[in-house]
């Protein structure tokens, strides 16, 4: 990894003893003049004594120890171009350790509201050579809170009001922040900045780059950022890619991710762990969870070691299809390889039980988590809610939730929005209105998912009339997405109001949106129910011309519309003959 060094541009005048901070925590004092440091910025700090091995305490609060040869300052100090690395936090695993002064700037940034007088604050501070690595631990802690406001501040400081020369790592933390904040432009112009002020670009550079533009769904931008690298000569490496494909799974960009794993391939770029761990999480998250365990194997064959995150991503590609049996295999897998699991694995095999329809399985391995030790997260209750609601037992959905709030976890809006669908499901609209009042009250805005689930309740409470009203202000404020017309599109064709759902099916396209495989089936449904064989196949052709392909709901549907022996033989050699011809959505 490329380093630039960050010499000061201020001269002090006392040429008195000076003391810095070491990346261990530990002071040490110098005597060396601060030009003799920039003339020789390997000159001091050449101990040849320290043969005891640096200690820290981790993120865990366990004490640990480190080669102090792999991090000292005759190699550029604790944070200077080396210290912080995309997507890894530091060198060796090391995190900083803050000292006295970079305590009182971190907690100086994290109150300041105003980027003035946070600036005017820091230009207060008595100009020290331990300041710089004082600023930079803070811009990194603040990375590890993500905390990307107050990490723009302190970095813009560095490049427009302190007497530093940026370096290298000080722009990536810039990239990365304006990244995370969808602010391209800003992002774009600290890369022109790094540029010009004759910093190198590293990999770390290039992949933050990656995942701002993928972040921001402006992936011909990315591949731009694959060309530039390629005419500087520089091949992307793994970690490029592995950023890359980051940003396309965030993205939801399933086929342009399998498009460039397939390319890291035919360029012979060495894939790791974290690359095969993001194509399991792009299978799943594609629910093609066979596809996923195909990628898993080929890591297994290749001789690349699986992580806990590994079994962790297939475990939740099984659960997303509620393929519990595979699921626990999975996690078997993974005890047997010696990890322990941990809260996301628990929550992944809670989750194949909820999906599969079995809420009591779910709840045991809830019980088995605290059993080991493994305190369950929101997200564990959020499962245990929507595994009950799922199987119709609102109570106990109802219990789960409350237990959420005695614990001293405040509900999110995903809380309320299962507690919504559970409710909704056993037709208690009061109930539901009950919490959405509630959700106003606890000062959260419903978002589009709440908003879906109060939708389905009046739907299926039959209180069409509170459906389009609701329907009507969710359209004036633009809080609608295909599910939102999937629930219209299922309660007229439940009614019976045909021409009420054929209008609400082309509202989608009136709005930008593609009818999904939920809608074709949905309005199928509505004709199934009367009968009316021919009219399905009709909509089943249009289905498969749209390029929507069917699954096992469809199949059903069709059966259902069936009204003799000859209809049921011609849907069955239609159905097989489509799975016969159905590939696998991206091929390995």
């Amino acid at each position: 990894m490329l380093r630039i060094q960050a010499p000061l541009h201020y001269h002090p005048t006392n040429a008195g003893p000076r003391w810095h901070i070491c990346a261990c925590g530990s002071i040490q004092q110098g005597t060396s003049s601060l030009h003799d440091a920039e003339v020789n910025p390997s000159g001091y700090g050449e101990r040849k004594n320290r043969k005891h091995p640096g200690a820290y305490i981790d993120k865990d609060g366990e004490a640990r120890t480190f080669d102090r040869k792999k991090i000292s300052r005759k190699r550029g100090g604790a944070m200077r171009g080396r210290g912080w690395k995309y997507g890894s936090g530091f060198v060796d695993g090391v995190f900083p350790v803050l000292s006295p002064m970079a305590q009182d700037i971190l907690e100086l940034v994290q109150k300041g509201t105003d980027d003035a007088k946070v600036w005017e604050a820091l230009d207060d501070v008595p100009p020290t050579h331990a300041l710089w690595d004082d600023v930079l631990n803070v811009a990194v802690q603040l990375r590890l809170n993500r905390q990307w406001d107050p990490i723009i501040s302190v970095c813009e400081w560095i490049v427009h009001r302190s007497s530093f020369r940026p370096d290298v790592v000080c722009y990536n933390l810039l990239i990365d922040a304006y990244g995370r904040r969808r602010r391209l432009g800003k992002a774009e112009a600290m890369y022109a900045a790094l540029l010009e002020a004759r910093c190198v670009p590293t990999e770390d550079t290039y992949a933050l780059l990656l995942r701002a533009y993928c972040t921001a769904g402006s992936l011909h931008r990315a591949e731009g950022v694959i060309s530039e690298m390629r005419e500087h000569g520089i091949p992307p490496s793994a970690t490029v890619y592995n950023a890359y494909l980051d940003g396309l799974l965030k993205a939801r960009c399933a086929e342009k991710a399998v498009e460039v794993y397939q390319r890291m391939k035919r360029e012979r770029c060495r894939t790791n762990t974290e690359t095969y761990t993001l194509m399991i999480n792009v299978y799943g998250k594609s629910k093609q969870p066979m596809s996923a365990m195909k990628v898993f194997k080929e890591m297994q064959s290749l001789g690349c070691k699986a992580n806990i995150c590994t079994y962790t991503a297939l475990v939740n590609a099984f659960a997303r299809e509620g393929l519990c049996e595979k699921a626990e295999e999975a996690f078997e897998e993974m005890q047997q390889a010696g990890h322990e699991p941990d809260v996301y694995a628990y929550n992944a095999l809670m989750e194949a039980y909820s999906r599969a329809g079995f809420p009591q399985a779910a709840s045991e391995i809830f019980s088995l988590m605290q059993h080991m030790g493994c305190d369950p997260d929101r997200a564990s209750y959020n499962i245990l809610v929507d595994a009950y609601g799922r199987a119709g037992l609102h109570r106990e959905a109802e219990a789960v939730f409350e237990s959420l709030k005695r614990q001293g976890m405040a509900p999110t809006m995903k809380s309320h929005m299962l507690l919504l669908a559970a409710h909704a499901r056993s037709g208690n609209v009061a109930r539901c209105e009950e919490v959405m009042a509630q959700l106003h009250k606890s000062g959260l805005a419903p978002d589009t998912f709440a908003l879906n689930a109060m939708l389905n309740a009046y739907g299926r409470a039959g209180r069409l009339d509170d459906m389009e009203r609701l329907l009507a202000a969710m359209e004036r404020r633009g809080t609608r997405d295909v599910g939102t017309y999937n629930v219209a599109v299922n309660a007229y064709g439940r009614a019976g109001y045909l021409e009420r759902m054929e209008a609400a099916f082309a509202s989608l396209g009136r709005r930008g949106l593609a009818a999904d495989v939920v809608t074709w089936t949905s309005r199928m449904g509505a004709y199934a129910r009367k009968k009316e064989y021919r009219r399905c196949l009709e909509i089943f052709e249009e289905m498969v011309d749209a390029g929507c392909y069917p699954d096992a709901g469809t199949a059903k549907v069709l059966v259902a519309a069936c009204s003799d022996e000859r209809q049921v033989e011609q849907v069955t050699a239609i159905v097989r003959s489509m799975h016969k011809e159905a590939k696998t959505l991206f091929t390995i």
